[in-house]
């Protein structure tokens, strides 16, 4: 059965859903949880594949559920898309009542028609649970995106604390220049990286400008600020943090 039509078995991941994320300030983290699905579509059915994803908004409707956030690889990963699910909490989500109604929702000839279709259409799939801003918030940062810098991180032993500190200074850096931050998710269960962020931006354009119009003074005194060495010093104290890093650009599924 597709992850989307399936009642999961809460008590799996239940021990690993008790951690909390510490808030910055509250619009680039937060305590929300979120499901991130990446799938890959099977060989020859990635149209076919957007086709059910977009059909299965009317399913999570009437499960009361609300409809994922999703994003279409562009490049750089080896997933076609990403789901984002809003969940809330796991008391929330996994309440008595919702899961029945997810469940007639989904096994409603409907529902299995698409589970069904969904199944066929996708070749590889992979869970990730993680808390970040509140779902408003994440929802205004997607309407009127055109680009999305997805990065994943994994860390060393012992330097997970480190490396999500690592992702708020670079966050203040981007404060200090008055561009945009990245929203933070952080790894609550499923894999092992640690930490996603996601940059918003209006275009490709808007992404490969955004690194070139500030100065070198001027970047390097937002990277002192931010508790950095220099500007020189960010993506080498990123390194030595990291066991590995995903780094994708992807596009709104319309």
């Amino acid at each position: 059965m597709h992850h989307l039509a399936r009642t999961w078995s809460w008590s799996i991941v239940l021990f690993a859903l008790l951690a909390s994320a510490t808030p910055a300030d509250g619009q680039t983290e937060g305590e929300y949880l979120y499901n991130v699905t990446m799938l890959r579509a099977a060989p020859g059915h990635f149209t076919e594949l957007i086709q059910a994803l977009r059909e299965a908004e009317a399913i999570h409707r009437e499960a009361g559920d609300r409809v994922p956030f999703r994003v279409r690889h562009s490049q750089g990963d080896q997933w076609d898309f990403m789901l984002i699910r809003p969940m809330g909490s796991l008391g929330a989500y996994a309440e008595a009542s919702r899961m029945a109604r997810r469940e007639a929702a989904w096994n409603s000839p409907a529902g299995t028609a698409l589970s069904e279709r969904l199944e066929a259409f996708t070749a590889y799939e992979e869970e990730w649970f993680a808390r970040s801003v509140p779902v408003e918030e994440l929802g205004r940062r997607f309407e009127g995106s055109g680009l999305f810098h997805i990065e994943m991180f994994a860390g060393l032993p012992g330097k997970r604390g480190e490396l999500l500190e690592q992702r708020r200074m670079e966050n203040r850096y981007y404060r200090h220049l008055g561009r945009q931050e990245n929203v933070l998710f952080v790894r609550e269960a499923g894999p092992n990286w640690d930490a996603m962020t996601i940059g918003f931006y209006p275009s490709l354009q808007d992404y490969a400008a955004a690194g070139v119009r500030y100065s070198e003074e001027q970047q390097n005194d937002a990277a002192l600020a931010a508790g950095f060495d220099g500007v020189s010093d960010i993506s080498p104290y990123l390194r030595s943090l990291l066991s590995y890093h995903h780094d994708t650009l992807a596009v709104p599924v319309n």
